[in-house]
């Protein structure tokens, strides 16, 4: 179970070079703002945000935050940075939350059963939406929307218009979103027999022989001529 409170002190320097010590030392930078008033520069315990962003209820637990000098304060983590390669948290961002006011936050979508269409009908099912928006007070932000999957067959699905949730609960995501369906599997074309087309050859123009045939009519003409007949030498 993640605290339910959290203890922090208020960051006199900011900085890249100021975080960079801050997270050297174990804490690391938060701020916290909301509710028209200043916002703060804190340093937090990252082991302690952590363990609430992976609990059930996840960045939509509401806990206490107790800063020193100050008045103890609801809040929740609205948003956050975590290392993309060691997954070190290095940052948070905490907004203040009055429990008599509404609030607009994102509520996850968990399944339950087997889709006939899957079970029966060997289709595939698509988990297409994960969580939903939704608007209510404080303490009546759901953990998730549990949908039952059991009855859904081949082109059926649900919708945001189809979850069940409280009456206190407004969903603010549009209603016509798909949540999840089931859909045929894809059928394998037979590969087509592949037809060898028949490449009629190009004529080729034996230049050379042209060349030569017409080197041979070139001559005939001097072939043709009649040879002088040489004149008989006259016998003394």
């Amino acid at each position: 179970m993640p605290p339910l409170s959290v203890t922090a002190e208020i960051r006199s320097q900011t900085g890249k070079n100021a975080a960079r010590r801050l997270r050297a030392a174990g804490k690391i930078p938060s701020i916290l703002y909301g509710h028209q008033e200043d916002s703060v520069a804190l340093s937090v315990n990252p082991k302690e945000l952590s363990a609430i962003l992976h609990s059930g209820t996840g960045h939509n637990t509401i806990f206490s935050l107790e800063i020193q000098g100050r008045r103890t304060t609801r809040v929740m983590i609205k948003d956050w940075q975590f290392d993309p390669i060691k997954e070190n948290l290095l940052h948070a961002d905490l907004i203040r939350i009055a429990m008599d006011k509404t609030l607009q936050v994102k509520v996850p979508i968990t399944t339950v059963g087997e889709a006939t269409g899957v079970k029966v009908q060997g289709g595939i099912f698509e988990f297409v939406l994960r969580e939903v928006e939704v608007e209510c007070l404080p303490s009546d932000i759901p953990e998730h929307i549990t949908i039952d999957i059991s009855n859904l067959e081949i082109g059926a699905n649900f919708r945001v218009s189809d979850l069940p949730v409280d009456p206190k609960i407004k969903i603010l995501s549009e209603a016509d979103l798909v949540v999840a369906h089931v859909i045929a599997p894809k059928e394998e074309k037979a590969p087509e027999p592949v037809v060898e087309a028949v490449v009629a050859e190009p004529e080729v123009i034996k230049k050379g022989k042209v060349a030569e045939e017409g080197e041979e009519e070139e001559a005939k003409p001097e072939e043709k001529k009649e040879k002088k007949p040489e004149e008989k030498k006259e016998k003394k």
